[in-house]
């Protein structure tokens, strides 16, 4: 298991991270995602821990709070040291009927941390993300909220969640000018199947320096393997009880018909195919996997000593490839002489 830095920090995080959103939902859409109750979710936080895992993602608004309420008693339960794990969670979803339970004011962001530290008993969150954007209040506001949390010791780093690259690149400036903490990560939706952000959060994220975490790496399990043209989600499964993220069907089928067979080749699942090509993606710092059971969790740490070859990493690329769109193709035509210009000069050095 490979450990990287978190953005432009000093904070290493497991290539792997273990995401909580199966634990403790009962009925409506929580419930259809997970069920896993406090002995379930210990069992997958002990084995992620003992094969080298030590980040673990949650969020306030999963399962009502009881996902939180369930690592933080776990790792309580667990024995884990508080140094052997970083503890990432989010703020931004409806927590309450007010007004003000939700958004990302700074009303709601203290009293949100106040909340998820006591969910997890904890007297820090490690990653404190912005769960999504909320045009309803400044910028400026959400980072000054962030930042007072940081001072106090609530929260060590920052991170968003679900942005355009625009308003990333906006926030960063904004935390420039004031001299307070910035977003140090974004979490985002990246799969074989789904490689939108490739078109303007990638190159945001390489200018700027901040770590990818992906989530719903197997697109809401359409690259479980399970799932092909021929056979495709029955009534009570989980694409068709909560069909999310959206998904261009077509290119699914393609990026799993090309990876059928490298899997075949290495004696693996497609599952462990499509994550270990998001582990080859250099943007990538962190895959967020989650599990309801045991063997599924093993399976997705295996992808982390699975070694794609570049004919594998260019067979799947290919099927699953973006079609050309504008200004993408234009900065590709018009750039083409400077970027050879590039080459030259970097072989010469």
């Amino acid at each position: 298991m490979r450990h990287h830095p978190l953005g432009k920090t000093g904070l290493f995080v497991s290539e792997l991270c273990l995401g909580t959103m199966t634990f403790g939902g009962s009925d409506g859409m929580w419930g259809k995602i997970g069920q896993l109750q406090q002995g379930e979710a210990e069992a997958l936080i002990g084995h992620a821990v003992d094969n080298g895992i030590n980040f673990i993602d949650t969020a306030d608004v999963y399962a009502g709070g009881a996902s939180e309420t369930i690592v933080g008693q776990a790792l309580k339960n667990l024995g884990i040291a508080r140094e052997e794990v970083v503890i990432a969670s989010k703020v931004f979803g409806e927590m309450g009927k007010g007004p003000n339970a939700r958004g990302l004011s700074r009303s709601h962001i203290i009293d949100g941390v106040k909340a998820s530290l006591k969910r997890l008993q904890l007297d820090h969150i490690d990653l404190y993300q912005v769960h999504g954007f909320d045009p309803a209040t400044p910028i400026e506001e959400t980072l000054r909220a962030l930042d007072t949390m940081v001072q106090h010791g609530h929260v060590r780093y920052i991170g968003v969640s679900n942005w355009a690259a625009w308003q990333i690149a906006k926030a960063l400036g904004i935390s420039e000018r004031l001299g307070i903490a910035s977003f140090q990560s974004l979490q985002a939706y990246y799969s074989v199947a789904g490689r939108d952000l490739e078109r303007e959060l990638v190159p945001m994220l390489k200018s700027e320096g901040l770590s990818l975490m992906v989530w719903s790496p197997l697109a809401g399990g359409l690259l479980s393997g399970k799932y092909s043209r021929d056979q495709q989600a029955e009534a009570g499964s989980r694409r068709v009880e909560f069909d999310f993220p959206p998904v261009d069907k077509e290119r699914g089928w393609q990026a799993i018909d090309a990876m059928r067979p490298i899997a075949d080749a290495h004696g693996v699942t497609v599952a462990r195919v499509a994550l270990a090509w998001l582990l080859h993606q250099p943007q990538v710092t962190s895959v967020i996997i989650g599990a309801k059971r045991l063997e599924q969790l093993q399976d997705n740490i295996a992808a982390a000593s699975l070694t794609l070859s570049a004919a594998d990493i260019a067979a799947i690329d290919a099927a699953s490839a973006l079609p050309p769109e504008y200004p993408g193709w234009m900065f590709e035509r018009q750039g083409e002489f400077r970027r050879g210009q590039l080459d030259e000069s970097l072989k010469r050095c």
